[in-house]
């Protein structure tokens, strides 16, 4: 074996002892709430700690359809990520491409008011905006109280905007030499050159909107609209703690996110490295 073999193995080996154990310790919890939604509810405070599954899942996912019905909460967070995040997606890029490749009066402002916005903690313009949506608009328990307020992204125009920027002028000026419309260069050439990013960012976007917890909570107080994170959050009782239900809500919550980002991680890394190289 030639020295620089044997070094790239020694790296190998090295990154991987240090990798397996922070591995380990990721996926530990995870494991954990898979072990405790297949324990009843005694079993999650036995003194002894269990690390192998139970045969409890299917009961406590019965207790939870029975006391949250789940299934409905559970489609109503599918169709208002999905939903959220492809119309996030085409308004952000909308702005982006605006302000990437336009020139007008108070351009700088604009940026620096959008940056200015990611400082700003949530919990500063939640009360607002539930004032206005709820008392003003009277748009309470409605579906666009939970998808259309929170549609616009900060970071999500930023980081279109980084990605429009990479472009080159060149290929847009020749469509305009061509006589492509405005409408059209932004659908058919910017939007597909930005695949990556785009990818990247619908699947920030859809985390963002499937955890959500504090919006869907404040503007919805009938039962039959609940987002799955807040029918959750009604087994947590002043007298009674369904600790099963949750966990096995936990994990019907985090298996979809899980599997979305083992299937697109490489669309992930790529458009999230596509915005970082300029």
């Amino acid at each position: 074996m030639s020295s620089q073999s044997r070094s790239t193995l020694i790296r190998s080996l090295s990154l991987h002892a240090v990798l397996i154990p922070l591995a380990i310790v990721w996926l530990f919890p995870l494991w954990m709430m898979f072990v405790f939604a297949t324990m009843p509810d005694y079993g999650i405070f036995s003194p002894q700690i269990e690390l192998l599954p139970s045969t409890h899942f299917f009961e406590n996912l019965s207790n939870l359809q029975a006391d949250t019905d789940f299934i409905r909460a559970l489609m109503i967070s599918i169709s208002v990520a999905i939903v959220y995040t492809i119309l996030s997606v085409l308004l952000t890029s909308m702005a982006g491409w605006a302000l990437a490749r336009y020139h007008f009066i108070g351009k700088s402002l604009v940026v620096a008011i959008i940056l200015g916005t990611i400082t700003l903690p949530y919990f500063v313009v939640v009360i607002p905006q539930f004032i206005m949506v709820a008392r003003e608009f009277k748009m309470a328990n409605t579906w666009i109280a939970l998808i259309v307020p929170p549609l616009f992204n900060s970071l999500g125009v930023l980081f279109m905007r980084q990605a429009f920027s990479m472009m080159p002028a060149e290929l847009f000026d020749a469509a305009r030499v061509e006589g492509v419309k405005e409408w059209q260069i932004f659908l058919r050439i910017a939007l597909p050159l930005a695949r990556p990013t785009m990818a990247a960012l619908a699947i920030i976007l859809f985390l963002a909107s499937w955890n959500n917890y504090l919006w869907p909570l404040l503007i919805n107080s009938r039962p039959g609209m609940l987002t799955a994170p807040v029918a959750l959050g009604t087994l947590i009782g002043l007298t009674k703690v369904s600790w099963g239900g949750i966990m096995a809500g936990a994990v019907m919550l985090t298996a979809p996110i899980l599997i979305i980002f083992i299937l697109l991680q490489r669309h992930f890394i790529a458009g999230i490295a596509a915005g970082a190289i300029k």
